[in-house]
């Protein structure tokens, strides 16, 4: 049997005449940049996303044309620059803190919580009072906390920490649109949330695409100037923005989607819960750690990824059965060797180098069968029992 890890042309067949028809629509209107498209994508999002917040304050959204440009223009509508620092994780996609660089602020990393994966606040206090240490210190502007694979971050905590040290958060949720927590939603409850339509996303297009979320009417409309040159009446910029707009195309594509996700984030789930069943009943949990999600918690499984005991040797077993299955993250971005400069060293977080050692990514996207799961599963038991 093949198991892929993303099994997107499954996903196509089922969206294939509505996608068809409204890129039809966007070619018959010949408006690719902006427009009218652009603009029902970001208001559904924004409603899609409130609802879930449970929140009578209207958020705003802002189609930009990647996630990683997402995080660059929140940090830019913030003010966020040469001299400012950003507190994140280690253990993240590359982007999170490529970012921060791009546009001449310090990244600096605290450690996360072994069991969720997400940055642990009480690093993030152990990351503030280092800033402040030395003849240099720091000044941190703000928290750029990530949702991990469709899990929300300790929000309640790190929300209490920006109050009391006035500094902003920016939220990447780049994997977790649809997770909540007593806080809100994903990318609803900090200054800045940011999203990414990557197509292996759980709302992804046919090509790069990202969206800025924000309940503040006036940094929504820097946003938007940001992302169109700094411009606000047409050849005449305030400011020094970047090309950063959301095709239409991607955004017909995109609301076609949004109607399928509740229903794809609920099949997820029930793989995860259906995953843990399994590892429970085949007695596998002396060898792997299925993911932790906090009570209170609504987790969306963009990736399912457990703690695997001989990690590199189950992935590679794995592949041979057929099975998709993807390491993220092997290198922590503490150890990447474009971020030396910093200073950072093999030590430094310790939760987080663990989990590049252990973790894998098994197949969860929403159409898998059940028979599919059950093979992934029988393989892992195959591969712990005879080796």
């Amino acid at each position: 049997m093949n198991v892929p890890l993303v099994d997107l042309k499954a996903e196509y067949q089922l969206v294939e005449p509505a996608v068809r028809a409204a890129v039809d629509r966007v070619l018959g209107q010949q408006q690719f940049i902006l427009g009218p498209t652009v603009e029902a994508c970001e208001q559904a999002v924004a409603r899609w996303i409130q609802a879930l917040s449970a929140s009578s304050s209207p958020l705003h959204g802002i189609g930009v044309a990647s996630g990683t440009d997402a995080l660059i223009l929140a940090l830019r509508a913030l003010d966020i620059g040469p001299g400012d620092a950003v507190i994140t994780t280690p253990y993240s996609f590359f982007a999170t803190a490529s970012s921060i660089v791009l546009v001449g602020a310090t990244p600096l990393f605290a450690d996360i919580d072994p069991g969720t994966l997400a940055l642990d606040p009480e690093q993030v206090e152990g990351a503030l009072r280092r800033s402040r240490e030395g003849r240099n210190p720091l000044r941190v502007r703000a928290l750029l906390p990530v949702h991990l694979f469709g899990h929300c971050a300790d929000m309640d905590a790190l929300l209490r920490i920006a109050r009391r040290e006035g500094i902003e958060i920016i939220e990447d949720a780049a994997q977790a649109i649809g997770a909540a927590c007593p806080q809100g939603a994903a990318g609803a409850m900090g200054r800045i949330g940011c999203l990414s339509f990557f197509p292996t996303k759980n709302l992804g297009g046919y090509g790069d695409g990202g969206m800025v979320l924000t309940g503040d009417a006036d940094l929504a409309a820097s946003l938007r100037r940001l992302r169109n040159h700094g411009m606000v009446d047409r050849y005449h910029h305030h400011e020094v923005g970047l090309n950063s707009r959301l095709d239409a195309l991607q955004a017909a594509v995109l609301l076609v989607k949004l109607d399928y996700l509740a229903e794809w984030t609920a099949a997820r789930r029930r793989h995860a819960a259906r995953y843990a069943g399994l590892f429970t009943s085949r007695k596998l949990l002396d060898w792997i750690t299925p993911p932790v999600e906090r009570p209170g918690f609504t987790m969306v499984y963009h990736h399912y990824v457990v703690r695997a005991k001989r990690r590199d040797e189950l992935a590679g077993f794995l592949r041979k059965q057929g099975v998709g299955c993807e390491v993220y993250y092997p290198v922590p971005l503490h150890l990447q060797p474009c971020f030396e400069r910093f200073g950072w060293t093999k030590g430094a977080f310790p939760a987080a180098e663990r989990a590049s050692e252990e973790t894998l990514a098994l197949p969860v996207f929403p159409l898998m069968t059940e028979a599919q799961q059950t093979y992934v599963v029988d393989q892992i038991a195959r591969f712990y029992q005879t080796g």
